[in-house]
């Protein structure tokens, strides 16, 4: 796992750590690290010309200091200052390096010739939109030809929440101190940092449990069939989707089941959709309802499941919701996605119940359970999200450019294996199958979630690109289809 604590947290470690340590040896520890990937990054240090951007806090001193690790290597080290502080110990050590401080006038045309600018405008602390001249400096750096290194967050990004209010540094290469941060992991922010660095400042035994993680190959372990195994105990997973108006949605949620790793699928729904699944997935057990409102004993007809996975295509009438209070009144996990998100918004007193429930809303769909606008929930992923599970009792993954999987009072998951790719319609009907499948399998509510995420968004990298060169468009089915490598890829680790 890579795991992320809040700026909060990560100012208590350093404090906790700073009283063991002699003075100025954790930013000794910081700086050395930086400099370290920065020599790395350059073809060659001797020659490089350099720039850093400072702000007055911690992070500039970062910067300063491994600035001057540079130069004694030969680099031209050359300094903007930003505001009216500079951290004076650093600035002095750069100097007797043979670094300079820039008058503001040469700042412009420094960072446009530089082959590497160190971004060390503001640090984890900074809040809200950079104001004058870091609003300007960053954006000179985000439009350089010369490589940009965040010094422990790209400066205009919320290191705790990953948002981005107005100008912020675009960073080729993040190197962060002594845990990943939240922000780092989530966009907006997640798309300013480029590739993210971690280097260990000795922070570890002071760190609280984490407030986000996200998931490394070998930590999801989906389940594998036994010697004794039966397509029982598999698991058996029951859908309900689609209608006569969205029969698509029936197909593809199928195909997440099937090729998700489920025992069996049940599928019920009316007649067209249901000759769809049959022609399309004939191992699936179908059974056909009839239009309208259902009775308390249509899950019966349907047979006997370890999961539900209900409303994709179903409409948001009587019928379907009479069918979502059906499965969220039993005792088993449910995953609820699309139209069922819909009917949730009108009759969140469903949710009242004891067994897992797993929700699956992009934005617009979460701004009507949680009364939030989409645009809000888009600027704080992680707030929302969090709120999400707590206010509805449910674990909740949040799709979208980076998808959170949340319960409450544990630490938000973040998927890695995202892709614009998967914005195409029918894909949240592929993952919402997967997911199912993993929960009838037995694996628990969040990590049957993750482990759905993390396998739909490697299917789609590897549909659209098989083979070495340019990323194809892909559909849907071609995420299907994808689905065995991709287990067969993080099986392999």
């Amino acid at each position: 796992m890579r795991y992320a604590h809040e700026v909060g947290k990560v100012r208590a470690a350093e404090q906790a750590l700073m009283a063991r340590l002699p003075d100025g040896a954790l930013m000794q520890r910081a700086a050395a690290g930086l400099a370290s990937v920065c020599a790395r990054l350059l073809p060659a240090v001797y020659g490089a010309r350099v720039v850093l951007l400072v702000g007055g806090g911690d992070n500039g001193g970062d910067a300063l200091y491994a600035g001057a690790r540079l130069a004694r290597r030969g680099a031209r080290v050359r300094t903007v200052q930003a505001g009216s502080k500079i951290h004076q110990a650093g600035l002095a050590a750069l100097r007797a390096a043979g670094g300079r401080l820039l008058d503001e006038n040469e700042a412009a045309d420094a960072i446009a010739a530089a082959d590497l600018i160190i971004d060390g405008l503001t640090g984890i602390g900074g809040t809200g939109g950079l104001r004058e001249p870091h609003a300007r400096y960053a954006a000179l750096a985000s439009e350089s030809a010369g490589l940009v290194v965040a010094c422990d967050v790209p400066s205009g990004v919320d290191a705790s929440t990953g948002r981005v209010e107005g100008t912020a540094v675009h960073a080729d290469v993040t190197v962060t101190f002594g845990t990943h941060k939240p922000g780092l992991l989530i966009d907006p922010g997640a798309s300013h940092c480029g590739v993210v660095e971690l280097v260990d400042i000795g922070l570890g035994p002071d760190l609280p449990d984490p407030d986000v993680v996200a998931a490394r190959p070998a930590d999801l372990l989906p389940p594998e069939p036994a010697p004794e195994s039966d397509k029982y105990r598999r698991g058996v997973v029951g859908i309900l989707a689609g209608g006569d108006a969205y029969t698509g949605a029936a197909v593809l949620s199928v195909g997440g089941a099937v090729h998700g790793g489920a025992g069996m699928v049940r599928f019920a729904s009316v007649a067209h959709p249901v000759e769809l699944v049959r022609q399309r997935w004939p191992e699936a057990v179908t059974t056909v309802l009839d239009p309208g409102p259902h009775e308390s004993a249509v899950l019966e007809r349907v047979g006997r499941v370890q999961a539900w996975v209900v409303g994709p295509g179903l409409g948001t009438g009587d019928a379907a919701e009479s069918l979502l209070h059906a499965v969220l009144t039993t005792d088993l996990p449910v995953l609820v996605d699309a139209d069922g998100l819909t009917v949730l918004a009108r009759r969140r007193d469903l949710l009242a119940r004891a067994a897992p429930t797993v929700l699956t809303p992009h934005a617009g769909e979460l701004s009507r359970l949680i009364d939030a606008t989409r645009d809000a929930i888009e600027a704080a992923r992680l707030d929302h999200v969090r709120r999400a599970a707590a206010e509805l009792s449910a674990t909740v993954l949040l799709k979208g450019s980076t998808t959170l999987v949340a319960e409450q009072d544990r630490p938000v998951r973040v998927n890695p294996t995202g892709t614009p790719r998967l914005a195409t319609a029918g894909t949240g009907d592929v993952l919402s199958g997967l997911v199912g499948a993993l929960l009838a399998g037995g694996m628990p509510a969040i990590d049957a979630a993750a482990t759905g995420a993390y396998l739909h968004g490697l299917a789609a990298r590897l549909a659209a690109a098989p083979a070495p060169g340019p990323e194809a468009p892909i559909t849907a089915p071609d995420v299907i289809d994808a689905l065995p490598a991709a287990f067969r890829a993080l099986r392999a680790g």
